[in-house]
């Protein structure tokens, strides 16, 4: 759990005449006691917490004072303050849930995504969460299309589907891939309830604990979850610009992994773009060792200037590559619609797996979803979003060109939604997140794309989210976050924080 996050959304009540430390502490216990923050929990730093609630440090350290008199919290020096064990008292009436709970995630991103799409703190500019601008969700086509054809569609096309999908969707995805160069009929196709859930699903039907999986480092933070969750042993491949054949050669004969996870189009988080030469080389080495790639693509329709080279799938000579695709980017997170085109065979296992998940996903979405694309409205939709997204990335980036210019390095990308930045400073990105929250302004710190903990000083923007305006205000907070960096470290000689990352 991120737990900076936990506190920063809560708010103290300024009309309130009880000191702040007691209303800060107050804050702390009703979390303790509702077991959001569970016992053994390692809270935050007081300059950290002071920094969370603009407060003086004096001022959180008297907050935690008042917790550990009331037996919540205990202090250990040199390492932290911690959520105390429940005291031993005779149980409330009712059922005791935490002590039916089976084990906590160990994984330190276990919370992260929650994290991410969670409301943010009133005032709070969120660069975090990789989501579409609600401004531009298609909801007015959508309206339409429900009124005109609620009257005449069969009732039984809202009773149970096919697992894999309804039929008239399938055919409509598969036409789109088609359309797309990759061979695709509707017995290829599986809709899923969000992407997210193709990798679970694969991860359940081709995975056992210690089985190797190869991954890109940085990568998209949900495929991390999924696969070490399953046990699998990952193996990381660094792609900061040119995928390593050789190396994942190596991992082939050293350790036959079961499959390589890929977004070789605008990658999460550095939007970097395998190139076409290089996405052929991959398959013929990935066909010699019968190697099962995995290639994520929620962004390939969102580019700002020439088409991307053409996906993997479509290069598949030997139906190795299983393909996840994804309206949540395009049209709007709310629809949870994914769909994974992969042999039939790959299919009806898949198939099989998921009906102990949700039987089928939702059938009114598949519904609308599926006139949707065979009406011909996704094509001026693309062209839309995609002016109005390439507008705010120049719009960023010429912010963070003319301020932040001097502390950080970053690449325009030709596609996706994110900027990839590194900082110039003496400060991990999470130590530069921790000081950012004082400016009401949140990212991802780089750390978290990555398969084990570092102190990298990498984060990620999403541009997508907000308009120009909104955009130029965060680049500005970030700028004066930077900058009090810069003086504090100028003024102490040293990085403000200690180097190691609070996760």
């Amino acid at each position: 759990m991120n737990i900076s996050n936990c506190l920063n959304r809560a708010e103290l009540d300024t009309l309130d005449k009880k000191p702040i430390y007691l209303q800060i502490a107050s804050l702390i216990a009703v979390k303790i006691q509702k077991q959001i923050l569970p016992p053994g929990t390692k809270l935050p730093p007081e300059r950290e917490l002071a920094g969370l609630f603009a407060v003086s440090r004096t001022t959180a350290i008297n907050a935690y004072r008042k917790l550990e008199q009331q037996g919540l919290v205990w202090t250990k020096v040199g390492s932290g303050t911690y959520v105390a064990q429940a005291p031993d008292v005779e149980s409330p009436p009712g059922v005791p849930w935490p002590q039916l709970f089976t084990a906590y995630p160990q994984n330190r991103l276990a919370s992260i995504l929650r994290d991410m799409v969670s409301t943010p703190a009133p005032g709070t500019i969120s660069l975090a969460a990789g989501m579409p601008d609600p401004a531009l969700y298609p909801l007015e086509t959508f309206t339409g299309l429900f009124n005109r054809n609620i009257g005449r569609t069969a009732p039984a096309d809202f009773g149970h589907i096919p697992i894999e999908g309804y039929s008239p969707l399938r055919r409509a995805v598969a036409a789109m891939l088609n359309e797309k160069g990759i061979p695709a009929s509707p017995e290829n196709i599986l809709i899923l309830s969000g992407s997210q859930q193709g990798l679970y699903l694969v991860s359940k039907v081709l995975l056992e604990p210690g089985d190797y999986v190869v991954m890109e480092t940085p990568t998209f933070i949900g495929a991390i979850q999924v696969f070490q969750d399953a046990g699998a042993r990952v193996l990381s491949l660094p792609c900061p610009e040119k995928l390593s054949l050789g190396l994942l050669e190596d991992f082939l004969i050293r350790h036959r992994p079961k499959l390589l996870y890929i977004i070789p189009t605008y990658q999460n988080p550095t939007g970097r773009v395998l190139p076409e030469q290089d996405r052929r080389d991959l398959i013929e080495l990935a066909k010699r060792h019968r190697l099962v790639i995995v290639e994520d693509d929620p962004y390939s329709d969102l580019f700002y200037g020439q088409q991307p080279p053409r996906a993997l799938k479509a290069l598949d000579s030997y139906e190795g590559v299983v393909y996840l695709g994804t309206f949540s980017k395009i049209l709007f997170p709310g629809l949870r619609i994914g769909y994974l085109a992969g042999p039939p065979v790959l299919i009806n296992r898949l198939a099989l797996e998921k009906q102990f998940i949700d039987l089928h996903s939702n059938n009114m979405a598949q519904w609308l979803l599926a006139m949707f694309l065979n009406e011909g409205y996704l094509a001026p939709h693309l062209a839309k979003v995609r002016g109005e997204y390439k507008k705010r990335r120049d719009r960023m980036a010429k912010a963070l060109q003319r301020w932040c210019a001097n502390d950080i390095e970053f690449a325009v990308p030709e596609g996706g939604f994110y900027f990839w930045c590194k900082s110039k400073q003496a400060v991990t990105s999470r130590q530069l997140l921790q000081e950012a929250a004082n400016n009401r302004i949140s990212f991802v710190p780089g750390d978290a794309f990555h398969t084990v903990p570092t102190l990298d000083k990498e984060f990620r923007l999403c541009f997508a989210a907000h308009d120009e305006a909104v955009l130029l205000d965060s680049v500005q907070r970030l700028a004066k976050t930077l900058a009090q960096i810069t003086k504090k470290n100028k003024e102490n000689g040293s990085p403000p924080y200690s180097v190691r990352p609070i996760i």
